[in-house]
Protein backbone atom coordinates (compact mmCIF):
# COMPACT_ATOMS: atom_id res chain seq x y z
CA UNK A 1 0.00 0.00 0.00
CA UNK A 2 1.33 3.40 -0.95
CA UNK A 3 1.94 6.01 1.16
CA UNK A 4 1.83 9.88 0.92
CA UNK A 5 4.87 9.99 2.99
CA UNK A 6 6.73 8.31 0.08
CA UNK A 7 6.88 12.11 -1.53
CA UNK A 8 8.24 13.53 1.41
CA UNK A 9 10.91 10.48 1.42
CA UNK A 10 11.41 10.95 -2.44
CA UNK A 11 12.64 14.88 -1.51
CA UNK A 12 14.60 13.57 0.76
CA UNK A 13 16.46 11.36 -0.82
CA UNK A 14 17.08 13.74 -3.59
CA UNK A 15 17.77 16.68 -1.47
CA UNK A 16 21.93 17.58 -1.46
CA UNK A 17 21.65 18.52 2.50
CA UNK A 18 19.66 16.08 3.46
CA UNK A 19 20.20 15.07 7.37
CA UNK A 20 19.62 11.54 9.07
CA UNK A 21 16.15 10.78 9.01
CA UNK A 22 13.83 9.61 11.97
CA UNK A 23 10.37 8.28 11.62
CA UNK A 24 8.31 8.66 14.73
CA UNK A 25 4.88 8.02 14.91
CA UNK A 26 2.69 5.47 17.12
CA UNK A 27 2.90 1.47 16.76
CA UNK A 28 1.43 -0.24 13.70
CA UNK A 29 0.94 3.22 11.89
CA UNK A 30 3.05 1.12 8.93
CA UNK A 31 6.65 2.94 9.58
CA UNK A 32 8.86 -0.01 9.00
CA UNK A 33 6.67 -1.53 5.92
CA UNK A 34 6.78 2.37 4.24
CA UNK A 35 10.71 2.52 4.60
CA UNK A 36 11.43 -0.85 3.56
CA UNK A 37 9.45 -0.65 0.84
CA UNK A 38 10.64 2.92 -0.31
CA UNK A 39 14.77 0.92 0.08
CA UNK A 40 13.66 -1.71 -2.06
CA UNK A 41 11.89 0.99 -4.80
CA UNK A 42 14.41 3.82 -4.24
CA UNK A 43 17.90 2.27 -4.33
CA UNK A 44 20.04 -0.53 -5.48
CA UNK A 45 20.33 -2.03 -2.30
CA UNK A 46 18.90 -1.85 1.61
CA UNK A 47 20.46 -2.61 4.70
CA UNK A 48 17.97 -2.94 7.86
CA UNK A 49 19.22 -3.75 11.16
CA UNK A 50 16.44 -4.60 13.58
CA UNK A 51 17.59 -3.93 17.06
CA UNK A 52 14.74 -5.70 18.38
CA UNK A 53 15.25 -8.85 16.64
CA UNK A 54 19.00 -8.51 16.50
CA UNK A 55 20.58 -7.24 19.84
CA UNK A 56 24.15 -7.65 18.26
CA UNK A 57 23.89 -4.98 16.19
CA UNK A 58 24.47 -2.90 18.93
CA UNK A 59 27.78 -3.72 19.36
CA UNK A 60 28.49 -1.87 15.79
CA UNK A 61 27.91 1.57 17.75
CA UNK A 62 30.24 1.51 20.29
CA UNK A 63 32.00 3.97 18.84
CA UNK A 64 30.88 7.14 17.38
CA UNK A 65 32.71 7.15 14.65
CA UNK A 66 30.77 6.99 11.78
CA UNK A 67 33.32 5.12 9.38
CA UNK A 68 34.05 2.65 11.62
CA UNK A 69 30.25 1.99 12.42
CA UNK A 70 29.42 1.40 8.52
CA UNK A 71 32.65 -1.38 8.48
CA UNK A 72 31.23 -3.25 11.27
CA UNK A 73 28.23 -2.81 10.09
CA UNK A 74 28.99 -4.15 6.45
CA UNK A 75 31.15 -6.90 7.85
CA UNK A 76 28.05 -8.54 10.24
CA UNK A 77 25.32 -7.83 7.71
CA UNK A 78 28.06 -9.04 4.65
CA UNK A 79 26.31 -6.29 2.49
CA UNK A 80 28.46 -3.33 0.90
CA UNK A 81 27.17 0.24 2.13
CA UNK A 82 28.00 2.46 -0.80
CA UNK A 83 27.18 6.26 -0.25
CA UNK A 84 24.16 7.30 -2.98
CA UNK A 85 23.34 3.33 -3.66
CA UNK A 86 22.41 2.42 0.01
CA UNK A 87 19.55 2.92 2.43
CA UNK A 88 20.41 1.98 5.47
CA UNK A 89 17.61 1.40 7.57
CA UNK A 90 17.69 1.46 11.84
CA UNK A 91 14.78 -0.46 12.88
CA UNK A 92 13.36 -0.72 16.34
CA UNK A 93 16.30 1.92 16.95
CA UNK A 94 15.15 3.28 20.34
CA UNK A 95 16.52 -0.06 21.34
CA UNK A 96 19.60 1.51 20.65
CA UNK A 97 20.24 4.76 21.91
CA UNK A 98 24.03 5.29 20.73
CA UNK A 99 22.86 4.85 17.22
CA UNK A 100 20.46 7.82 17.88
CA UNK A 101 23.33 9.46 19.11
CA UNK A 102 25.77 8.18 15.99
CA UNK A 103 23.57 10.08 13.69
CA UNK A 104 24.74 13.58 14.17
CA UNK A 105 28.29 12.12 13.07
CA UNK A 106 26.88 10.70 9.97
CA UNK A 107 25.46 14.51 9.33
CA UNK A 108 28.90 15.62 9.82
CA UNK A 109 30.99 13.36 8.65
CA UNK A 110 29.53 10.76 5.95
CA UNK A 111 26.36 13.12 4.54
CA UNK A 112 26.29 11.28 1.14
CA UNK A 113 24.73 7.36 3.15
CA UNK A 114 20.96 7.32 2.73
CA UNK A 115 20.11 6.45 6.94
CA UNK A 116 16.68 6.13 8.32
CA UNK A 117 15.69 5.14 12.34
CA UNK A 118 12.09 4.50 13.15
CA UNK A 119 10.82 2.63 15.79
CA UNK A 120 7.83 1.79 18.18
CA UNK A 121 8.13 4.14 21.40
CA UNK A 122 10.96 6.19 20.02
CA UNK A 123 9.28 9.32 21.80
CA UNK A 124 10.65 7.98 25.24
CA UNK A 125 14.29 7.33 24.24
CA UNK A 126 14.16 10.83 22.37
CA UNK A 127 12.96 12.19 26.11
CA UNK A 128 15.34 10.57 28.11
CA UNK A 129 17.69 12.26 30.07
CA UNK A 130 20.28 9.72 29.15
CA UNK A 131 20.76 11.07 25.41
CA UNK A 132 22.25 13.61 24.19
CA UNK A 133 19.89 14.21 20.64
CA UNK A 134 21.93 15.73 18.28
CA UNK A 135 19.80 19.10 17.71
CA UNK A 136 19.84 20.34 14.19
CA UNK A 137 21.49 17.16 12.61
CA UNK A 138 18.65 15.01 12.30
CA UNK A 139 15.17 15.84 10.61
CA UNK A 140 12.01 14.31 12.06
CA UNK A 141 8.96 12.78 10.19
CA UNK A 142 5.78 12.10 12.02
CA UNK A 143 3.89 9.33 10.06
CA UNK A 144 0.15 8.53 11.13
CA UNK A 145 -2.40 6.07 10.45
CA UNK A 146 -3.93 6.12 6.66
CA UNK A 147 -5.73 9.29 5.32
CA UNK A 148 -9.02 8.38 4.11
CA UNK A 149 -7.08 9.31 0.55
CA UNK A 150 -4.82 6.51 1.25
CA UNK A 151 -7.40 4.09 1.93
CA UNK A 152 -9.18 5.42 -1.47
CA UNK A 153 -5.59 4.41 -3.14
CA UNK A 154 -5.60 1.09 -1.60
CA UNK A 155 -8.86 -0.47 -2.06
CA UNK A 156 -8.56 0.93 -6.12
CA UNK A 157 -10.70 3.91 -5.67
CA UNK A 158 -8.09 5.92 -7.48
CA UNK A 159 -10.47 8.52 -9.28
CA UNK A 160 -12.42 9.32 -6.57
CA UNK A 161 -9.56 10.14 -4.41
CA UNK A 162 -8.44 12.49 -7.94
CA UNK A 163 -12.31 13.62 -8.32
CA UNK A 164 -11.92 14.83 -3.74
CA UNK A 165 -7.97 16.03 -4.32
CA UNK A 166 -9.47 18.56 -7.72
CA UNK A 167 -12.37 19.87 -5.87
CA UNK A 168 -12.88 22.96 -5.46
CA UNK A 169 -16.23 25.17 -6.45
CA UNK A 170 -16.01 25.29 -10.21
CA UNK A 171 -16.01 21.59 -10.28
CA UNK A 172 -19.19 20.20 -8.34
CA UNK A 173 -19.55 16.21 -7.57
CA UNK A 174 -22.25 15.15 -9.12
CA UNK A 175 -25.12 12.96 -6.60
CA UNK A 176 -24.13 9.57 -7.89
CA UNK A 177 -20.19 10.29 -6.61
CA UNK A 178 -21.27 12.01 -3.91
CA UNK A 179 -23.08 9.51 -2.34
CA UNK A 180 -20.38 6.92 -2.72
CA UNK A 181 -18.03 9.07 -1.36
CA UNK A 182 -20.95 9.33 1.77
CA UNK A 183 -20.88 5.29 1.33
CA UNK A 184 -16.84 5.09 1.47
CA UNK A 185 -16.65 7.48 4.43
CA UNK A 186 -18.80 4.79 6.59
CA UNK A 187 -16.39 2.06 5.56
CA UNK A 188 -13.23 4.17 6.08
CA UNK A 189 -14.98 4.51 9.98
CA UNK A 190 -15.61 0.96 10.30
CA UNK A 191 -12.10 0.25 8.99
CA UNK A 192 -9.83 2.88 10.18
CA UNK A 193 -6.38 3.64 9.21
CA UNK A 194 -4.07 1.10 10.45
CA UNK A 195 -2.38 -0.56 7.55
CA UNK A 196 -2.96 -4.02 8.80
CA UNK A 197 -6.90 -3.57 9.10
CA UNK A 198 -6.87 -2.26 5.29
CA UNK A 199 -4.44 -4.88 4.41
CA UNK A 200 -7.10 -7.93 5.64
CA UNK A 201 -9.90 -5.63 4.44
CA UNK A 202 -8.61 -5.59 0.90
CA UNK A 203 -7.14 -9.74 1.01
CA UNK A 204 -10.78 -10.73 2.88
CA UNK A 205 -13.37 -8.33 2.38
CA UNK A 206 -14.11 -9.71 6.43
CA UNK A 207 -15.36 -6.88 8.61
CA UNK A 208 -15.17 -9.25 11.16
CA UNK A 209 -11.67 -10.00 11.07
CA UNK A 210 -10.77 -6.59 10.48
CA UNK A 211 -12.26 -5.91 14.04
CA UNK A 212 -10.48 -8.97 15.31
CA UNK A 213 -7.44 -7.20 14.21
CA UNK A 214 -8.51 -3.82 15.78
CA UNK A 215 -8.74 -5.66 18.91
CA UNK A 216 -5.10 -7.30 18.99
CA UNK A 217 -3.84 -3.49 18.06
CA UNK A 218 -5.57 -2.56 20.51
CA UNK A 219 -4.41 -4.91 23.16
CA UNK A 220 -0.95 -4.06 21.74
CA UNK A 221 -1.42 -0.63 22.86
CA UNK A 222 -2.40 -1.69 26.56
CA UNK A 223 1.00 -4.57 26.75
CA UNK A 224 3.06 -1.72 25.82
CA UNK A 225 1.99 0.11 29.14
CA UNK A 226 4.44 -2.10 31.04
CA UNK A 227 7.12 0.25 29.54
CA UNK A 228 6.52 2.87 30.38
CA UNK A 229 4.72 2.05 33.51
CA UNK A 230 7.56 2.70 36.05
CA UNK A 231 6.39 6.92 35.43
CA UNK A 232 3.03 6.68 36.51
CA UNK A 233 1.16 3.33 38.13
CA UNK A 234 -0.34 1.14 35.18
CA UNK A 235 -4.45 1.71 36.50
CA UNK A 236 -4.08 4.92 35.63
CA UNK A 237 -2.97 4.73 32.15
CA UNK A 238 -5.51 1.67 31.84
CA UNK A 239 -8.05 4.66 33.34
CA UNK A 240 -7.31 6.69 30.42
CA UNK A 241 -7.16 5.26 27.54
CA UNK A 242 -10.60 3.39 27.96
CA UNK A 243 -11.56 6.71 28.73
CA UNK A 244 -10.76 8.82 25.55
CA UNK A 245 -12.58 6.90 23.17
CA UNK A 246 -15.94 7.59 24.96
CA UNK A 247 -15.51 11.32 25.67
CA UNK A 248 -14.24 12.53 21.77
CA UNK A 249 -15.74 15.60 21.26
CA UNK A 250 -16.24 16.82 25.59
CA UNK A 251 -13.53 19.19 27.29
CA UNK A 252 -11.58 16.99 29.25
CA UNK A 253 -12.11 16.68 33.13
CA UNK A 254 -10.20 14.48 35.18
CA UNK A 255 -12.75 14.13 37.06
CA UNK A 256 -14.65 13.05 34.65
CA UNK A 257 -12.17 9.74 34.47
CA UNK A 258 -11.92 8.68 38.23
CA UNK A 259 -13.08 11.19 40.75
CA UNK A 260 -11.19 9.36 43.54
CA UNK A 261 -7.82 9.28 41.83
CA UNK A 262 -5.37 12.42 41.95
CA UNK A 263 -5.45 14.97 38.72
CA UNK A 264 -1.66 15.15 38.77
CA UNK A 265 -1.91 11.30 38.47
CA UNK A 266 -3.89 11.19 35.41
CA UNK A 267 -1.96 13.92 33.29
CA UNK A 268 0.85 12.26 33.53
CA UNK A 269 -0.85 8.91 32.58
CA UNK A 270 -2.35 11.93 29.71
CA UNK A 271 1.46 13.00 28.94
CA UNK A 272 2.79 9.42 28.47
CA UNK A 273 -0.30 8.43 25.64
CA UNK A 274 0.51 11.45 24.30
CA UNK A 275 3.97 10.58 23.51
CA UNK A 276 3.52 7.01 23.05
CA UNK A 277 1.11 8.25 19.87
CA UNK A 278 -1.97 6.67 20.96
CA UNK A 279 -3.76 9.88 21.56
CA UNK A 280 -3.93 13.77 20.30
CA UNK A 281 -4.35 16.78 22.40
CA UNK A 282 -7.31 19.10 20.79
CA UNK A 283 -5.42 22.71 23.01
CA UNK A 284 -7.96 25.42 23.32
CA UNK A 285 -6.73 28.49 21.88
CA UNK A 286 -7.76 32.41 20.95
CA UNK A 287 -9.47 32.98 17.98
CA UNK A 288 -7.82 36.33 17.16
CA UNK A 289 -4.36 35.44 16.03
CA UNK A 290 -1.27 33.14 15.25
CA UNK A 291 0.56 31.15 16.01
CA UNK A 292 -2.51 29.07 17.78
CA UNK A 293 -0.07 27.39 20.45
CA UNK A 294 1.16 31.00 21.65
CA UNK A 295 -2.41 31.35 22.63
CA UNK A 296 -3.08 28.01 24.12
CA UNK A 297 -4.30 26.76 27.12
CA UNK A 298 -2.53 23.57 28.35
CA UNK A 299 -5.16 23.25 30.92
CA UNK A 300 -8.09 23.44 28.98
CA UNK A 301 -8.07 20.61 25.91
CA UNK A 302 -10.01 17.87 24.72
CA UNK A 303 -8.67 14.53 23.01
CA UNK A 304 -9.10 12.11 20.15
CA UNK A 305 -7.84 9.09 19.83
CA UNK A 306 -5.36 7.66 17.38
CA UNK A 307 -7.74 6.49 14.74
CA UNK A 308 -11.10 6.88 14.10
CA UNK A 309 -11.07 2.49 13.67
CA UNK A 310 -10.03 1.90 17.03
CA UNK A 311 -12.03 4.42 18.82
CA UNK A 312 -15.56 3.23 17.14
CA UNK A 313 -14.47 -0.31 18.20
CA UNK A 314 -13.57 0.36 21.71
CA UNK A 315 -17.27 2.36 21.61
CA UNK A 316 -18.92 -0.81 20.04
CA UNK A 317 -20.38 1.64 17.12
CA UNK A 318 -19.86 -0.62 14.24
CA UNK A 319 -23.47 -1.33 13.76
CA UNK A 320 -24.18 2.59 14.10
CA UNK A 321 -22.04 3.85 11.55
CA UNK A 322 -23.02 1.44 8.86
CA UNK A 323 -27.03 1.79 9.50
CA UNK A 324 -26.88 5.67 10.02
CA UNK A 325 -28.44 7.84 7.47
CA UNK A 326 -26.59 10.65 8.89
CA UNK A 327 -23.06 9.49 9.59
CA UNK A 328 -22.36 12.98 11.70
CA UNK A 329 -25.08 12.04 14.40
CA UNK A 330 -23.11 8.83 15.51
CA UNK A 331 -22.50 8.57 19.14
CA UNK A 332 -23.60 12.61 19.78
CA UNK A 333 -21.24 13.44 16.55
CA UNK A 334 -18.14 12.38 18.06
CA UNK A 335 -17.21 9.51 15.88
CA UNK A 336 -17.54 13.01 12.73
CA UNK A 337 -15.08 14.72 15.12
CA UNK A 338 -13.15 12.10 15.76
CA UNK A 339 -12.88 11.32 11.82
CA UNK A 340 -12.19 15.11 11.42
CA UNK A 341 -9.66 15.61 13.48
CA UNK A 342 -7.82 13.06 12.03
CA UNK A 343 -7.79 13.58 8.78
CA UNK A 344 -6.93 17.72 9.32
CA UNK A 345 -3.93 15.86 11.09
CA UNK A 346 -3.17 13.58 8.37
CA UNK A 347 -2.70 16.09 5.89
CA UNK A 348 -0.95 18.54 8.05
CA UNK A 349 3.31 19.32 7.31
CA UNK A 350 4.35 15.99 8.19
CA UNK A 351 7.40 17.50 9.20
CA UNK A 352 6.31 19.56 12.00
CA UNK A 353 4.67 18.00 15.12
CA UNK A 354 1.13 17.74 14.70
CA UNK A 355 -1.16 20.03 16.57
CA UNK A 356 -4.76 20.59 16.72
CA UNK A 357 -7.09 23.31 18.37
CA UNK A 358 -10.47 24.63 19.01
CA UNK A 359 -12.26 27.75 20.41
CA UNK A 360 -15.22 28.22 23.24
CA UNK A 361 -16.42 30.38 24.66
CA UNK A 362 -17.78 29.93 27.80
CA UNK A 363 -20.65 32.53 28.85
CA UNK A 364 -24.03 31.82 30.33
CA UNK A 365 -26.86 31.92 28.26
CA UNK A 366 -24.13 32.66 25.42
CA UNK A 367 -21.87 29.78 25.47
CA UNK A 368 -20.22 28.72 22.07
CA UNK A 369 -17.45 26.47 20.15
CA UNK A 370 -15.44 25.82 17.17
CA UNK A 371 -14.61 22.40 16.88
CA UNK A 372 -11.84 23.23 15.06
CA UNK A 373 -9.46 25.97 14.10
CA UNK A 374 -6.88 25.52 11.48
CA UNK A 375 -5.32 28.44 8.63
CA UNK A 376 -4.66 29.12 5.85
CA UNK A 377 -1.18 31.00 5.85
CA UNK A 378 -2.30 33.73 7.80
CA UNK A 379 -6.36 33.32 7.99
CA UNK A 380 -7.75 31.89 10.68
CA UNK A 381 -10.65 29.27 9.30
CA UNK A 382 -12.86 27.97 12.23
CA UNK A 383 -14.27 24.63 11.11
CA UNK A 384 -17.49 23.68 12.37
CA UNK A 385 -19.32 19.92 12.30
CA UNK A 386 -22.84 19.53 11.92
CA UNK A 387 -25.08 16.81 10.85
CA UNK A 388 -28.18 17.37 9.57
CA UNK A 389 -29.64 19.58 6.80
CA UNK A 390 -30.91 22.14 9.01
CA UNK A 391 -28.39 22.20 12.10
CA UNK A 392 -28.01 25.46 13.18
CA UNK A 393 -24.64 27.42 12.86
CA UNK A 394 -25.07 29.62 16.13
CA UNK A 395 -21.29 29.26 17.25
CA UNK A 396 -20.09 29.62 13.94
CA UNK A 397 -21.92 32.87 13.61
CA UNK A 398 -20.95 34.46 16.97
CA UNK A 399 -17.06 33.85 16.25
CA UNK A 400 -17.55 35.16 12.77
CA UNK A 401 -19.49 38.13 14.09
CA UNK A 402 -16.57 38.50 17.02
CA UNK A 403 -13.23 37.50 14.85
CA UNK A 404 -14.74 38.17 11.16
CA UNK A 405 -12.78 35.36 9.67
CA UNK A 406 -12.53 35.85 5.97
CA UNK A 407 -13.73 32.51 5.21
CA UNK A 408 -15.58 29.81 7.44
CA UNK A 409 -15.51 26.32 7.09
CA UNK A 410 -19.14 23.91 7.22
CA UNK A 411 -18.71 20.02 7.39
CA UNK A 412 -21.25 17.76 6.86
CA UNK A 413 -23.12 15.23 4.80
CA UNK A 414 -24.11 18.12 2.01
CA UNK A 415 -22.91 18.93 -0.76
CA UNK A 416 -20.88 21.44 -1.47
CA UNK A 417 -22.52 25.19 -1.52
CA UNK A 418 -21.13 28.80 -0.47
CA UNK A 419 -23.60 31.21 1.19
CA UNK A 420 -21.95 34.89 2.80
CA UNK A 421 -18.38 33.48 3.32
CA UNK A 422 -19.31 30.28 4.71
CA UNK A 423 -18.34 27.07 2.63
CA UNK A 424 -20.34 24.06 3.28
CA UNK A 425 -17.87 21.27 2.70
CA UNK A 426 -18.83 17.57 2.61
CA UNK A 427 -16.93 15.70 5.10
CA UNK A 428 -15.32 13.28 2.14
CA UNK A 429 -13.53 16.50 1.17
CA UNK A 430 -11.46 17.69 4.34
CA UNK A 431 -8.05 16.93 1.66
CA UNK A 432 -9.28 19.66 -0.29
CA UNK A 433 -9.14 22.06 1.66
CA UNK A 434 -5.74 22.90 0.51
CA UNK A 435 -7.83 24.45 -2.24
CA UNK A 436 -9.46 26.89 -0.40
CA UNK A 437 -8.03 29.98 -2.99
CA UNK A 438 -10.54 28.24 -5.48
CA UNK A 439 -13.32 27.70 -3.37
CA UNK A 440 -13.34 31.48 -2.90
CA UNK A 441 -13.10 32.86 -5.79
CA UNK A 442 -16.42 34.41 -6.80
Amino acid sequence: MKRDIEHQLEKWKDDKRRMPLLIRGARQVGKSYTITDFGKRYFHNLVILNFEQYPEYKKCFTSYNPFEIIQNISVLTRQEIIPGETLLFLDEIQECPAAIIALRYFYEQISPIHIIGAGSLLEFTLRSESIRVPVGRIQYIFMKPMSFGEFLDAIGEEKARKIIQNFSSVQPISEVIHNHLLALIKKYMILGGMPAVIDEYIATGNLEKCRQIQNSIIQTYRDDFGKYARYVKHIHLIKIFNFIPVSVGNKFKYSHVDPDTQSRDLKEAVRLLRMAGIIYVIKKTSGHALPFEVHANDKHFKTIFLDVGLMQNMCGLAGDINFASDILSINRGAVAEQFVGQELLAYQDSFQYPQLYYWIREKRNSSAEIDYLINSGSDIIPVEIKAGKTGKLKSLHLYREKYQPRVALKISQDPFYRDDGIISLPIYAIESIKNLQLFTVQ
